[in-house]
């Protein structure tokens, strides 16, 4: 299900570009917190080769960019425009529920799509920063514009893995005992 198909946009170091946003849902069934709780434990998206986790934001990001032969041998990229399309995957009840289960669930849910939109805005900067390297970066002697290109990769890599840090550290905060994922679960799993 799209969300949006151009759903904001983001200044970048010369222009601003547009991203879109996809919502997609796993089924899970229960009639209590805890039940509903189990079926994300058997159903929700896997992250890793093992883990399940409740929810999920991934992307897909590709670039047109503009390498230009300069005169004096070497190359220039001039523009980077980024295509990223951040995709949230949410668990989604398949049944009614009860109205005091349908309260904790909405709570838990709108929780957990807060949790996921840090990882979008993490992902969004991540855009902008690699846009922000990349636009105006030129290298010498390099008249078929190839050096510059492994020049870019080691600086998108150093980016990459800045963005995956911070995403697991947010995540261990979010997740850690007393953390507001962690009370999350707790307020729906534990009867009042």
């Amino acid at each position: 299900m799209l969300l949006c198909a151009a759903c904001g946009w983001s200044s970048g170091a010369s222009a601003q570009w547009r991203y879109a946003e996809q919502l997609k849902t796993y089924p899970i069934s229960g009639t209590s917190g805890i039940e509903l709780y189990s079926s994300i434990g058997e159903h929700g998206p896997k992250v890793g080769s093992h883990v399940r986790a409740i929810a999920h934001t991934d992307f897909k990001l590709t670039w047109s960019r503009n390498y230009v032969p300069q005169p004096d041998g070497g190359c220039s990229l001039v523009s980077a425009r980024p295509n990223l399309t951040i995709t949230y995957v949410l668990p989604k009840p398949v049944a009614s529920m009860a109205p005091e289960l349908q309260k904790k669930w909405a709570v838990f849910i709108e929780g957990v799509r807060r949790h996921e939109t840090v990882h979008a805005e993490q992902i969004k900067a991540m855009v902008s920063e690699i846009e922000k390297v990349s636009v105006g970066l030129s290298a010498p002697a390099d008249p078929n514009c190839t050096r510059i290109r492994t020049e870019l990769t080691a600086k998108l890599g150093e980016i990459s893995r800045a963005r995956v840090k911070a995403s697991q550290d947010f995540d261990r905060v979010e997740l850690s005992e007393g953390g507001n994922v962690h009370q999350l679960i707790l307020n729906l799993v534990n009867p009042r």
